[in-house]
């Protein structure tokens, strides 16, 4: 007599249905074979997903096993693919573009260095609108060259990093230069005055 219960089940559905007992016996066990296979089988590839994914908890660290992207909004590291993904979610984020101060300082403090750009940028504006022209362009560009150079010495500059380190100087340099150069070119009594450029004025005016 079998001592379990889904096979005494299985046999007394078998004797009611008229089968051999012994034949529903085996099936029975067959199938639950099946299914310890299948869980083993599901078990293995869980754990072969998240080693993987690089995440073990080794004192509370993270152990990369594969290359890995930027990582998500709990900062762990994503396993990377070869594959494009047909929609873009995210981004990762630029060299340097870490917070300015501890994530326990208030947000402003976690942001200076873009806020004392735009604070400086904002006033040339406000100059500017009060016909104070020069002032308030040479204002802009410096603020554009101080951003240049907080991205330069500042390891970590939070919002204010937008690509590489080298494209931001190069960017934030190159427009900052422009602006105070016109700036000091101006009419009337101009504080600079570089030849090559009235020349090229006056012989794009005399054309037109």
């Amino acid at each position: 007599m079998p001592a379990d219960p889904s096979a005494r089940e299985a046999e007394t559905r078998a004797r009611e249905t008229g089968a051999n007992p012994d034949e529903t016996h085996e099936q029975t066990q067959e199938q639950a074979q099946e299914q310890a296979q299948e869980q083993a089988q599901e078990q293995a590839e869980g754990a072969v997903e998240e080693a993987a994914d690089g995440k073990t908890a080794d004192e509370g660290g993270i152990t990369v096993t594969d290359p890995v992207s930027a990582p998500d909004a709990t900062g762990r590291p994503r396993r990377a693919t070869r594959r494009f993904p047909l929609f873009t979610r995210d981004t990762a984020r630029p060299e340097g573009g870490g917070r300015a101060a501890p994530g326990d300082a208030p947000a402003p403090a976690r942001q200076w260095p873009i806020l004392a750009v735009l604070f400086m940028a904002g006033l040339g504006l406000l100059l500017t609108a009060f016909d104070l022209f020069r002032l308030g362009t040479l204002l802009i560009g410096v603020a554009l060259l101080a951003g240049g150079v907080l991205r330069w010495m500042v390891p970590d500059v939070g919002m204010l990093a937008v690509r590489s380190r080298f494209t931001d100087i190069v960017t934030y340099g190159g427009l900052g230069l422009v602006i105070v150069l016109l700036a000091l070119m101006v009419q009337p009594k101009p504080l600079l005055e570089i030849p090559f450029l009235k020349d090229t004025l006056h012989f794009t005016v005399s054309n037109s």
